[in-house]
């Protein structure tokens, strides 16, 4: 359990930059699809065959979504995965450069009222920076909180610790710095 705590704390230390382009939350949601169900009464969009929702710059992606809207007008969407195709996500992260975080599982629930992105079995967050993998972390759930920045990782799918249950793994990349500059030989004088 220490471990456990241990690696949560390390994670959120490595990560505590990563939060997700403001911007977004204005941006006009896209979805694109091979066949789509729509239940106008229960509020509930079926989305089946190569799905790929675009939000400014989150990228959602699935084999299949169900996307529901509450009644304030906000989307809930549960995007699952096939054999051999996981879902994934993508999302900029504000600050200076290119920083981005993606990850991918088995299944992926994205709420745009919260912009909490839950990830379920076999979740995994990659952060990069400058398109190299700066961190990466995995584990059965992992939760992406973008507006508070903050990571959550559990050992079970339901998103609480579980002794015995498993163990996650978390890699973080050596900051590459530029090499000392070689001394100027001094000057003579003539």
């Amino acid at each position: 359990m220490k471990k456990l705590i241990l690696s949560a704390t390390m994670l959120l230390l490595a990560v505590a930059a990563a939060h997700a382009e403001k911007a977004d939350a204005n941006k006009p949601t896209t979805i694109k699809y091979d066949d789509l169900q729509i239940d106008d009464v229960k509020q509930i969009k079926t989305l089946i065959g190569n799905v790929i929702l675009t939000r400014g710059t989150l990228l959602l992606k699935s084999p299949k979504a169900v996307m529901t809207t509450d009644a304030e007008g906000y989307d809930f969407v549960v995007l699952t995965s096939t054999p051999g195709t996981p879902a994934t996500f993508r999302q900029k992260r504000d600050g200076a450069g290119d920083q981005w975080v993606e990850g991918e599982a088995e299944r992926i629930e994205y709420s745009n009222k919260t912009d909490l992105v839950k990830l379920f079995s076999k979740a995994k967050i990659r952060r990069l920076e400058g398109g190299r993998l700066s961190d990466e972390v995995d584990g059965e759930f992992i939760s992406y909180d973008s507006r508070k920045e903050q990571f959550a990782v559990k050992n079970s799918v339901t998103g609480e610790s579980k002794p015995g249950a498993g163990r996650g793994t978390m890699v973080i990349q050596p900051v590459i710095r530029p090499a000392p500059a070689a001394p100027t030989p001094p000057a003579t004088e003539k």
